[in-house]
């Protein structure tokens, strides 16, 4: 309690200090100081009055705000009940709802039995379907006619018949289409990136061809476009036929990869790439072996004519001509009319014979020589190319490492077409060699004949005389 007093007391005084305080400043502002106690008596009712005043116009204030506030508080809570009401009535319907739905799609199942799975399996094969459509190159013709298989795959309630009907129309488009040759004018994109409208032929989904060239699909931009690197010789003749034909039948190429596989030997080397990769040894090999192939073919038609000339000589051989082997050895003999009379030894005789067929043995054996030196030359130089595309792949094992095979090829490209190439060279050379020996060994043959026959009878005269 003393406390509590002592706590008024202050409180009290402290109002006391807060009035005259105020008092003091209202009287100073009325007059610059108090005259006597009575004025500052009455300086201090003033501020007191006008204390009281202030506290009364808060006091009103506050309760006005207080019962505006209790409006509110009071409209509040009654918006809160209601909202309530409202919830539990919203409550209550969405339960009722969700009892109602529930026996609709149990209906629902039950009336549609297996249109369910039906659905599935609709849904399935669309997404299958839609994909190989995206892919196919007939879509390139056709453009859009995934996006309705698109839509029934991602469906999520039973398709309607129309639907149905257009996915079944479009399957049936795709196998008609497939067994088809079709001409249609469509965008191509060129090698050069730059588009061009013309003609396309399409043989089915494995194939198209425009201008002679032959194209593949992008079903990223749904276009199709050249390859980069078109085949050379025959493909590219039957590419250009199948683009002029107009009817009847051509040979054609079917990819039955859709054009992968038509890509992939698109990009193998052409003979003189595989040459450009053996280096300058294969060079050197292409060297040697045509060489030895104009010589070969030059010493063949001159026996093939030395031969005829032997020939009709052996049907005339009592009349030698010079222009031939046999005439030249028949004249060494007969041709002389001195040595006719000349009583010469067999022995004499049998050496000027055997020197007019030695005299003719190097024309016949021209050029053999150095075809024996090219085939035995061929492979040689062939190692020689497999041995520096070896170090090559090494050298490049040691630089990359050996991860990836792309990194290796050049080496082994030079490797093993230097050693075709040599043996290339190396085994018709050596057929051609074997042909034009025999070939010439016949005619010597047939020289050595003549003149052992001109030696029996020189003999023979001999003994009956």
């Amino acid at each position: 309690m003393s406390c509590l007093s002592q706590g008024k007391s202050t409180m009290l005084l402290g109002r006391g200090l807060l009035a005259w305080s105020l008092a003091m400043g209202t009287w100073a502002q009325l007059h610059a100081a108090p005259a006597s106690l009575d004025e500052l008596l009455r300086a201090t009712r003033q501020a007191r009055q006008e204390e009281a005043r202030l506290n009364e116009e808060r006091e009103a204030a506050f309760l006005a705000q207080r019962d505006k506030r209790a409006a509110l508080l009071a409209e509040a809570r009654a918006e809160h009940q209601r909202l309530s009401k409202d919830s539990a009535a919203l409550s209550a319907r969405f339960d009722d709802n969700e009892k109602k739905l529930t026996a609709l799609q149990q209906a629902l199942e039950n009336r549609s039995g297996s249109l369910g799975e039906i659905f599935g399996v609709v849904k399935q094969v669309s997404g299958d379907v839609a994909s190989i459509l995206h892919n196919s190159m007939i879509t390139a013709q056709y453009p859009d006619r995934d996006g309705v298989l698109s839509d029934l795959s991602q469906a999520r309630t039973l398709p309607s018949m129309g639907k149905l009907e257009a996915f079944w129309y479009e399957m049936l488009r795709e196998m008609t289409e497939t067994a088809h040759v079709s001409r249609f004018k469509t965008r191509v994109i060129l090698a050069s990136g730059e588009p061009k409208e013309t003609q396309v032929v399409r043989i089915g989904p494995f194939t198209a061809v425009a201008d002679g060239h032959y194209l593949t699909y992008l079903p990223s931009t749904r276009q199709l476009t050249e390859l980069s690197r078109q085949p050379s010789g025959r493909l590219h003749a039957m590419a250009e036929s199948l683009s002029k034909a107009t009817s009847g039948f051509v040979k054609a190429v079917v990819d039955p990869s859709r054009g992968v596989i038509l890509a992939l030997y698109s990009q193998r080397p052409t003979l003189l790439e595989r040459i450009n990769q053996g280096g300058i040894v294969a060079y050197v090999i292409i060297t040697v072996g045509v060489i030895a192939a104009l010589l070969a073919v030059y010493q063949f038609f001159h026996l093939w004519a030395v031969g005829g000339r032997v020939k009709r000589q052996l049907r005339q051989i009592k009349e030698p001509k010079p222009n031939n082997p046999l005439g030249r050895v028949l004249g060494a003999f007969k041709g002389d009319p001195a040595r006719l009379q000349d009583k010469e030894s067999a022995e004499v005789l049998e050496l000027r014979l055997s020197e007019a067929v030695l005299r003719e043995m190097p024309a016949l054996d021209r050029f053999q020589s150095f075809l024996k030196l090219a085939v035995a030359a061929g492979p040689l130089l062939g190692l020689v190319g497999t041995v520096v595309g070896m170090i090559v792949t090494f050298q490049s094992m040691t630089e990359s490492g050996a991860g990836d095979p792309q990194i290796m090829a050049a080496g082994i490209s030079q490797a093993m077409v230097n050693t075709v190439l040599g043996l290339g060279v190396a085994v018709p050379l050596l057929f051609i060699n074997a042909a034009l020996a025999a070939r010439s060994k016949s005619i010597l043959q047939i020289l050595d004949e003549q003149a052992a026959g001109l030696l029996a009878e020189r003999l023979e005269a001999e003994i009956h005389a």
